[in-house]
């Protein structure tokens, strides 16, 4: 079995994994009791909380634990849209491609009577700090702009975005959920006013994660009742998979060297194996993206046949379309970054992890290029295209 899925979760790693488990067995008292064990607790959680802020370049004041990155992009959002509409500004500048947890959030704010202006993306996945510095209005109160993105692997120029919202006066939020232990991240360094991550992304815990907030800014509490979390999140703190989290922050931002410095030639491998096919695509940039992310289009086929033949050969991997979460529409990232939509339904996400081996690289090109190869056999729309009934999208 190959798992080249790592963009949907990661296998936790052992110092994750041992962690928890010490927590669980030895600390399993409540971090807001007053006798000794909790305090114990209190402990464990203070120095996870520490050891965490060092590693995104921040103070532990600075970070509220979460159940993941969905809920902190919720939280970063809404608290900045209501100090905005405190100063009478209601303009948020997004972008065509980022998650549904930040573009629901933002459908929600502008039902609110928010102004949103989404930036187009160009076809390598990239938007520019000039886009930004363009849109940003008098009242303009958040830019929000993910680090990487979570299907073709982009990485954009936060520090340049960054360096922009601080001369504007703009709160800059960033949805690092993909970047965080693949990329280097430094909060005060790349000019980061608010930043959300998810554990489990980078071999840590589900269910837990971070929202980095710049002191001084005002969060706006989505759950209410006790006072944890400094009061802005409340229920009593979910220790282990905080402990597990940090655990798995620390072990993959000391090895992110060596990480990139083995994933990128395979991924690159793996690019220059694919594009043999003759009508694929490469979807983002060549370069600047993540070590270990990958999506074509391949004309001719659908995701999820695909999906379902991989998975025969004992590849697990994910498509750009939807299809397999119950709707017939392509990737809203695809159709953003120009694809059609006719090729965006046929896109493939290889995600690698970090016991990828180039044997593994082999066999995926293979076996891609067999299952492209037999689908297209069966396809009444490939034989349109080939007797040019229906005209090709991309160069052999």
């Amino acid at each position: 079995m190959i798992y080249a899925d790592n963009a949907a979760t990661t296998k936790m790693c052992p110092a994750a994994i041992q962690a928890m488990t010490a927590c669980m067995e030895q600390n399993y008292g409540n971090p807001s009791s007053l006798y000794s064990f909790g305090q114990q607790a209190r402990e464990a959680l203070d120095d996870a909380r520490g050891r965490i802020a060092a590693r995104l370049g921040c103070t532990p004041r600075e970070i509220t634990f979460t159940s993941g990155g969905s809920e902190a992009d919720n939280q970063a959002i809404f608290s900045a849209a209501k100090l905005g509409e405190k100063k009478g500004k209601k303009h948020i500048i997004s972008t065509a491609f980022e998650h549904h947890a930040v573009l629901h959030t933002l459908e929600r704010l502008q039902k609110q009577g928010f102004e949103i202006t989404l930036l187009d993306v160009h076809e390598n996945g990239i938007v520019t700090a000039q886009q930004v510095r363009d849109a940003i209005r008098e009242d303009t109160c958040l830019v929000t702009i993910m680090f990487a993105n979570n299907e073709i692997g982009t990485i954009q120029p936060i520090a340049e975005i960054g360096a922009v919202c601080r001369e504007k006066g703009v709160l800059f939020h960033t949805d690092a959920v993909q970047a965080i232990g693949h990329v280097k991240v430094n909060v005060a360094e790349q000019n980061i006013d608010m930043l959300s991550l998810s554990a489990h992304k980078f071999r840590g815990p589900k269910g837990i994660g971070v929202l980095y907030a710049k002191r001084g800014i005002l969060l706006d509490n989505l759950i209410n009742g006790g006072a944890q979390e400094r009061g802005k999140r409340a229920g009593t703190e979910n220790l282990p998979a905080i402990v597990g989290m940090a655990a798995a922050l620390e072990q993959a931002v000391a090895s992110i060297d060596e990480y990139t410095a083995r994933l990128t030639p395979l991924r690159d491998k793996l690019i220059a194996g694919l594009e043999q096919i003759p009508y694929s695509q490469l979807n983002g940039d060549r370069d600047t993206r993540l070590p270990g992310t990958v999506n074509f289009c391949f004309e001719g086929i659908e995701g999820e046949a695909l999906l379902l033949l991989l998975d025969d050969k004992g590849i697990c991997a994910s498509s750009g379309s939807a299809c397999t979460s119950g709707s017939l529409d392509p990737s809203h990232v695809l159709l953003a970054i120009g694809r059609p939509h006719e090729v965006a339904h046929g896109s493939l996400r290889l995600s690698l992890g970090d016991d990828v081996t180039e044997a593994d690289i082999d066999y995926l090109i293979q076996s891609v290029s067999e299952v492209v190869s037999y689908l297209r056999s069966i396809s009444p729309f490939w034989r349109d295209l080939q007797t040019g009934k229906r005209p090709h999208v991309f160069a052999k």
